[in-house]
């Protein structure tokens, strides 16, 4: 079984800060390149490589009007994320739940 292309994993394309940030901006609606790229201190050029990331894995899709191309969040990728993170939920819960046992009882709190 042949490895998907990195650029191509969901994993991968949330895992860099800004692709998360251009998410969220998309999540307030569609918008065009130009208006995503606002608040970021990149060049246009690279907003367009991180678009084409999260385009290549599903996470948003694009349309052309006109001239412009309007993106916006298509968050079915996502349930591989979830679906990955709620099976750790039980592991965490129970170690956390350890911790804090441990952290209230007597052999931690002597001095």
């Amino acid at each position: 079984m042949s490895r998907p292309v990195a650029s191509a994993d969901v994993f991968v394309a949330i895992a860099d800060p800004t692709r998360r940030a251009i998410l969220d901006r998309l999540c307030q609606g569609e918008q065009p390149v130009k208006k995503l790229a606002e608040p970021f201190k990149i060049s246009l050029p690279a907003i367009s490589q991180h678009l084409q990331i999260l385009v290549e894995v599903g996470l948003v899709r694009s349309r052309k009007a006109g001239r412009q191309r309007f993106y916006r969040v298509d968050p079915e990728p996502l349930k591989a994320v979830r679906d990955w993170v709620s099976h750790y939920e039980g592991f965490w819960g129970e170690k956390l739940d350890a911790l804090n046992d441990y952290l209230e009882s007597d052999s931690c709190n002597k001095e």
